[in-house]
This record gives structure tokens, C-alpha cells and sequence, in this order.
């Protein structure tokens, strides 16, 4: 039903220890790629996941497939706890649940033909078989925009644009109802963006689909998502509808990826982003971003900043959100 939950996570952690030495290695630190990250994407919709690159985008999204294990928290996908789950128990999941890769030209396997790799998921799950196999790749690159011809092809034979629509055929192979994009279109050209941003949000009213889009081009974001949240450190720091969140941002972090795209009035007032991410090895004390934030003051070292409501469901965690 069109606003209950599809996926859900709550308080999501993933830390991975770092070792040293070969043979009689130790434990020297822990990356805390994902540190308690909660959201939920409604039936339908799609919640774009923003962010610098080593925020934890891809992990979160990892985590939601549960391609990783995590080390703390919980995802339900449609109510189910999904990492209570045996292995063989996540099969059924597995066809609701799909995901597409961020670079087409290594998520597609060169040695297969393009009907194989469209029909690979129908095979391992049973969900197509003989001619109806077939009848369904064919239907499948049709939709996508490729033609029946290209079934027999092999991806190096592709451009960019066409890998990323034989990957989206792979995606819908199984009748999904949620989709992980881990930022689909950042290694296309700007024509072809345009294209397969059209091609997902065509899909997505024809079938209902739910997207969680994971991407660091804020123009794209804006165009497709309902909801945005604004990852830093491996945390969500602001999250709210599209339209509040563009038009009135309440973190310092937000207010500095909006400053590097925005032009003309909406971009007056706008802060440059100074120095680099720290380490997520060895994050910093209290607030995570005030080692770059204009606003900084004493308490912003000593107190981590809760995740505080705002109005109209736009949360942000900063003690100088107003």
C-alpha cells in the first residue's frame, strides 16, 4: 500500500577491523563505515542518499541487500527482519529485492551473452523456465530500450548507456519491488544520464517500484527522489522531503553540497566546504563534521548532536540546526 514502509533500517551499524602484518596479523583499528543509520523508503517512492565519496553510501546499500552482514541493527523489508533469516529463507527475498551497480562495465560478465545475464537471476530462482525464459529476456530488453537482436551480443559490444540498461534488465528480471541504485549514472555521460534517469523514473510508475538512490550529483537527486538523506562519517545528519530540504537546509554539511550545485538565487548565502573528511578510522569527537564546519563552537567537540525532529518529518542532528 502507497506510504507503509517497503524496507526499513533501523540503527544500522558495519564496522570493519583493519589488521596489520601478513602472517600473525593484529587488530590495529576499526572503520566504522556505517554508525547507526535509520531510515525507511515508503511503497513507491524513492529516498536519495547523498554524501561525499567514503560516507558509506554503498555500504548502507550493501547492507539493505544484505550482500554484508551487519555489526549492529536491524533491516525489515515489508515487516521481516531480514537478517533473522537463514540463507535459504532469503531466496523468496531475493526476488523483491534487487540491486543495480554503480559501473556497468565491470557488474556485467563479459564472458556471457546478454540473454544469459538477463536470464541468469529467472534461472536461479525459478521464476521463468523454456520458452517463457526466453519470451521474458526478450520482453525484459525491450522495455529497457534495446532490441531483440542485442540478446546474442556480449557487454564489451555495448556503450555505456546500453551496459547500464542491460544491468536494469537484470534488476526487473525477477518482478522486483525494491531496487537499490548505487550511483547508476555517474559513470555516463550527461546525455546519457539524462536517458536512464527517464528510463527509472518511467519503470517506477509502471511497476510501483521503490528505490533507494544512492548517488553523490545533487542535480540528480533532486530530480528523482521524494525524500532525501544527507550521509557524513557514516551517518545521516539531515533528512527530509526534496523540497524542504533544497529550499531550506539545516545543516552546515547540506548547506555545502547545495553551494557547490546550485546557481543564481539559490545559490546566495552558499559556504565552501573546507579541508577533507576524517578518517573513518579515527572520527572526531562530539559532532563528526566540526572539523570543517564554519559554525563550530565548544560544545560541538564535546556532545554529539542528537537526531532531533523539526516539522513536517525533516530531522537533522546539529545543535545549531535553527
Amino acid at each position: 500500500m502507497a506510504g507503509e514502509p517497503i524496507i526499513e533500517a533501523q540503527n544500522l551499524s558495519k564496522v570493519f577491523p583493519v589488521r596489520e602484518g601478513f602472517i600473525f596479523s593484529r587488530l590495529v583499528a576499526e572503520l566504522k563505515a556505517v554508525d547507526g543509520v535509520s531510515f525507511s523508503i515508503p511503497c513507491g517512492q524513492t529516498l536519495g542518499l547523498v554524501g561525499e565519496s567514503g560516507c558509506g553510501k554503498s555500504t548502507t546499500g550493501k547492507l539493505l541487500m544484505r550482500l554484508l552482514e551487519p555489526t549492529g541493527g536491524a533491516v525489515y523489508f515489508q515487516g521481516q527482519n531480514i537478517f533473522e533469516l537463514e540463507k535459504a529463507d532469503m531466496l523468496p527475498l531475493r526476488r523483491q529485492m534487487q540491486m543495480v551497480f554503480q559501473d556497468p562495465y565491470s557488474s556485467l560478465n563479459p564472458r556471457k551473452t546478454v540473454a544469459e545475464i538477463v536470464a541468469y537471476p529467472m534461472r536461479v530462482t525459478g521464476a521463468y523456465r523454456g520458452r517463457a525464459l526466453q519470451e521474458r529476456v526478450q520482453e525484459l530488453l525491450h522495455l529497457v530500450g534495446l532490441r531483440s537482436h542485442h540478446a546474442n551480443r556480449y557487454p564489451h559490444q555495448f556503450s555505456g548507456g546500453q551496459r547500464q540498461r542491460i544491468g536494469i534488465a537484470r534488476a526487473l528480471a525477477v518482478d522486483p519491488r525494491f531496487i537499490v541504485l548505487d550511483e547508476p549514472v555517474s559513470a555516463l555521460d550527461v546525455s546519457v544520464q539524462a536517458q536512464i534517469i527517464n528510463l527509472l523514473m518511467d519503470l517506477q510508475e509502471e511497476f510501483g517500484l521503490s528505490y533507494l538512490f544512492i548517488a553523490h550529483d545533487l542535480n540528480v537527486v533532486e530530480h528523482l527522489s521524494d525524500r532525501v538523506a544527507v550521509m557524513y562519517l557514516g551517518k545521516i545528519v539531515e533528512l527530509a522531503d526534496r523540497e524542504d530540504l533544497f529550499s531550506a537546509p539545516r545543516h552546515p554539511y547540506t548547506h555545502g553540497l547545495l553551494s557547490a550545485v546550485l546557481t543564481g538565487e539559490r545559490a546566495q548565502g552558499g559556504i565552501l566546504l573546507e579541508g577533507e573528511i576524517p578518517s573513518p578510522t579515527a572520527i572526531p569527537s562530539g559532532c563528526r563534521f566540526r572539523t570543517r564546519c564554519y559554525a563550530a563552537r565548544e560544545i560541538c567537540a564535546q556532545v554529539e548532536p542528537a537526531w532531533e525532529e523539526k516539522g513536517d518529518g525533516h530531522r537533522v542532528a546539529c545543535h545549531f540546526a535553527e
